[in-house]
């Protein structure tokens, strides 16, 4: 019998990502953990849904408002543009262009547009703006854009360029015609050189009539009234527009739309194909391989296709051997992005550390940071650990340790104090709200001392054993700040009394800790957990602590950078991501299996649409941390060259490190696991290294 059916096409990997996963905001009280009274959105995962390649300079993506995260939110109604670079952390969104028809309003251009009409696929995105009855569609380069728009016939085409405006209006900006079908110019920073498909009559700018408003550009077209799409190439650039127009020249003049669109898919597909999985369902998939995506934009690519880049002198370097990226968001990706970069990308992550190290000799000579802390150490000590040396060691050390060091201007925050006293202390205001930015002295010590730890490695690694003695003494300087009066992590004043009254379930922005209150700060010691455990009078307290924490009520209050609770673990940001392995420590590992569970299904295809996360994605530290225990292992240590192996939710996973595929295995169904073998020996312990797996050694894990 014949079947009258299509047969229906395979997935391919690139099928499975969902780039508007993460793009959509928490409302209700069982998402965000308390109930909602402020009129402003709490912070979603601020992703962006438009076209990208793995660390490009471009990432091509919708607008839809001002100053909000990655400039796209899901519930908004209407787009602004298109702009040519997103991040997540309310920058960036650089030169937005729109197709838009009819007479131009500097003050009033957004489109409005449906989720019915909109698609997104890596490196491709597609809206339909009903305003202008115009279908927009982009795809892109390493650095450069395409955009093509579809415009009903016979409607006159236009473009809007908004050269004054990206997160906030710019001051310094320019743009003029340069050819019949080419226009230049920059925005602040950023240079770019447009091609566009029509020839180009005129480029005038539209003034705006509101005091706040900004001037757009708007560029009209000699024969624009026929049926074929308008199509707009822009290359960028922080060096020149010269060097905008080469990057565009060398990757996408000569090609069409659909070409480039195949190559980015092709980009990604290869990218994506270095973890392969059998077994788990459609979701575990399309969840793994989104958050791998998401995880695989940052840092960006900030040199051009001759090498050359404007460092953070401002000055332009030519010929310096290797590509410079953006300085990591050290504080959040830390954690387990940029340790999944090396995994997957140890070329790029190479080159990132280069970049970090040429922006250190070139500021201060302190190795960069970013935010809050110093985690760029232990960064680098891990990829050196994991075999990634293609860079100078003595140099970033010569950094990190002026960083441990010397106090001064670039160097860690209240650094004084801790060298004089083992911690920082904490301003004494009690009934300090939690909005107000302080010290952040417990975050700040507990933070330091593992910073301590990763340079006392590189400083081991260097035979430096002077310094190595002294670092991994102060490493233990966690302890300083635990009261065990308490059973916290705790503020202490100048003096050295701690903080009172003190309530652990109060949250803060920066009062004696960062984005977190005194649960979601228990146990951050990655570098020395048994010695955290230690703390405690048995492990039973340690039990008791962790189980407290997930039962116990969340206090209610309103904070927009907290959200995703279990009892008082926060999942929606960065500091008590480590949490949830504590019970290893204390013999109870299938008690940690069963909440890194619960988080895997509740926690990253939240809301009513399934395109919440948690809290942010601060540039891929959340979609890491799905990743990296979705597949089986997870970076309690990025500073060790090691792995905590959890249960994976495929049956096997084969990961590409280097020239050899790593396999890893599932036998059984259940939380507690029974057997842990690497290539043919028993694993003592829970910690798998990073050269067993790089070698091609299978891991095997047996549950019950």
């Amino acid at each position: 019998m014949l079947c009258s059916c299509a047969q229906q096409k395979e997935k391919t990997i690139t099928d499975y990502v969902n780039p508007l996963l993460g793009t959509a905001t928490l409302w209700k009280t069982e998402d965000l953990g308390y109930e909602r009274h402020q009129e402003k959105r709490t912070w979603g995962a601020e992703a962006f849904p438009g076209a990208a390649l793995p660390n490009a300079m471009v990432q091509l993506t919708p607008v839809t408002m001002w100053r909000s995260g990655a400039g796209y939110q899901y519930e908004d109604t209407t787009i602004l543009g298109f702009a040519h670079t997103a991040m997540g952390h309310w920058n960036y969104i650089d030169l937005p262009i729109m197709p838009v028809t009819g007479v131009v309003d500097a003050d009033n251009y957004a489109s409005s547009y449906s989720h019915a009409n909109e698609s997104a696929h890596p490196g491709y995105y597609q809206v339909y703006l009903d305003r202008y009855g115009v279908n927009a569609e982009l795809t892109s380069t390493l650095h450069a854009g395409y955009h093509k728009y579809t415009f009903d016939e016979g409607v006159p085409k236009r473009l809007l360029i908004n050269v004054a405006h990206n997160q906030n209006p710019v001051r310094h900006w320019e743009i003029e015609k340069v050819a019949d079908n080419a226009f230049a110019g920059r925005q602040g920073g950023v240079y770019y050189y447009g091609v566009t498909s029509l020839p180009i009559d005129s480029i005038a700018i539209v003034q705006t009539n509101s005091e706040r408003g900004v001037p757009v550009a708007v560029a009209d077209f000699s024969d624009n009234t026929g049926k074929e799409p308008l199509e707009v190439k822009i290359g960028i650039s922080y060096v020149s527009s010269d060097n905008a127009k080469l990057n565009l020249e060398q990757e996408m003049l000569d090609k069409n739309f659909d070409t480039v669109r195949k190559e980015a898919n092709d980009t990604w597909a290869a990218h994506l194909g270095k973890v392969k999985v059998e077994g788990g369902d459609e979701r575990n998939k399309g969840l793994l391989y989104t958050t791998l995506y998401r995880a695989s934009l940052m840092p960006r690519l900030e040199s051009d296709v001759n090498g050359e880049y404007r460092d953070n002198r401002h000055e332009v370097v030519k010929d310096a051997g290797f590509r410079y990226y953006s300085n990591p968001a050290f504080w959040d990706v830390s954690r387990n992005q940029l340790i999944l970069l090396a995994m997957l990308r140890p070329d790029v992550a190479s080159d990132v550390i280069k970049s970090t190290i040429d922006r250190g000799e070139k500021g201060n000579g302190y190795i960069p940071s970013y935010f809050h802390g110093d985690h760029a150490p232990t960064f680098v000590i891990g990829s050196w650990k994991r075999g990634i040396r293609d860079f100078d060691l003595d140099r970033a050390y010569a950094l990190a340790l002026k960083s441990a060091m010397v106090p001064g201007d670039g160097g860690r925050a209240w650094m004084e104090e801790y060298l004089a006293n083992g911690y920082v202390a904490d301003a004494n205001v009690p009934d300090c709200p939690f909005w107000d930015e302080k010290k952040g002295g417990v975050t700040k010590t507990l933070e330091y001392a593992y910073d301590d730890y990763a340079v006392a490695q590189i400083a081991k690694e260097l035979g430096d054993t002077t310094d190595y003695a002294v670092l991994m003494e102060r490493s233990n300087n966690y302890k300083n700040v635990f009261n065990p009066a308490t059973g916290f992590f705790q503020g202490r004043i100048d003096g050295g009394d701690w903080l009172e009254p003190y309530n652990p379930d109060l949250p803060y922005y920066q009062h004696m800790y960062r984005e977190a209150n005194g649960w979601n700060s228990l146990f951050y010691a990655p570098h020395d957990p048994e010695g955290v455990i230690a703390l405690y009078p048995s492990y039973d307290e340690v039990e008791a602590k962790l189980d407290t924490m997930l039962v116990r009520p969340y206090c209610g209050l309103e904070v927009a950078n907290l959200t995703g609770f279990i009892g008082n673990y926060c999942h929606g940001n960065q500091p008590g991501h480590n949490i949830p392995y504590t019970y290893y420590f204390i013999g109870k590992q299938e008690k940690s299996q069963e909440l890194i569970n619960t988080i895997l299904g509740r926690f990253y295809d939240m809301g009513d649409e399934g395109l919440a996360y948690a809290g942010m994605d601060d540039a891929g530290e959340m979609s890491a941390w799905y990743a990296l225990n979705a597949i089986g292992i997870y970076t309690y240590s990025t500073a060790d060259p090691e792995y905590i192996v959890t249960v994976p939710v495929f049956d096997k996973v084969t990961m590409q490190l280097g020239d050899k595929p790593c396999i890893i295995t599932k036998t059984g169904n259940g939380n507690r696991i029974k057997e842990i073998r690497v290539g043919d020996k028993v694993l003592d312990g829970y910690m798998v290294q990073h050269s067993d797996l790089a070698e091609g050694k299978t891991l095997s894990i047996v549950t019950e």
